[in-house]
């Protein structure tokens, strides 16, 4: 697994490569320039890029037209990629490579998160958790959120369906600096579980949704 700097055209967002046997996944859109391509080229291309949320978007048209990968995003997004031949899901998607999406929407309609059940399980988030100032995983309320329920909703569903066993580390789309240097949130589920679902509910009063 490979992490890329934050990419400006994605509101410097950080984007994932998985290299497995059976498949080379992106995980949204990294900065699109000659060392990206000459580094995906030499992990023997691109067969998938899955993007977690309307943001992840980047150059995603320019990255399938030059290297034949196929994308996938959930389907409430895929308009935002109409130049492009998309693969859609609603729930949730299982590509090669032991990684499946699932729908997680609130931060955007169709955000969703990837999971790889390697390494002793990892989910990529996109914007839908973010490390906070202490490094634990949250639901993070901008203007720009969607659905601020939905999106706890969405984080409830998380807990239900893995466990310490089934989810070892957390890899954030942006917020990243507050990692201080390491790969990802680890380990990952005791901090997801100890979310304090009824005080983010209670914020949602300060902003009406």
């Amino acid at each position: 697994m490979f992490a890329f700097p934050p990419n400006r055209d994605t509101l410097g967002a950080t984007a994932y490569l998985i290299v497995e046997k059976d498949a080379k996944i992106l995980i949204d859109c990294p900065a699109f320039d000659e060392i990206t391509r000459d580094f995906l080229q030499a992990q023997g291309g691109v067969d998938w890029l899955v993007i977690t949320h309307r943001g992840g978007i980047g150059k995603a048209v320019q990255v399938q037209q030059e290297t034949g990968c196929a994308i996938a995003i959930q389907e409430r997004e895929a308009y935002l990629l109409k130049d492009a031949k998309v693969t859609t899901f609603r729930s949730e998607m299982e590509l090669p490579g032991h990684c499946l999406g699932i729908w997680t929407p609130g931060h955007s309609p169709g955000s969703s998160c990837w999971y790889y059940s390697g390494g002793g399980g990892i989910l990529f988030t996109g914007r839908h958790l973010l490390p906070d100032r202490h490094g634990n995983p949250v639901p993070l309320r901008t203007a720009k959120t969607f659905h601020w329920r939905r999106q706890i909703d969405s984080t409830r569903s998380l807990l239900d369906r893995f466990s310490p066993q089934t989810l070892q580390l957390i890899c954030p789309g942006a917020n990243t600096g507050f990692l201080r240097g390491k790969r990802g949130i680890e380990p990952a589920y005791d901090p997801l579980s100890a979310i304090d679902f009824q005080a983010l509910l209670s914020a949602e009063i300060g902003f009406g949704r």
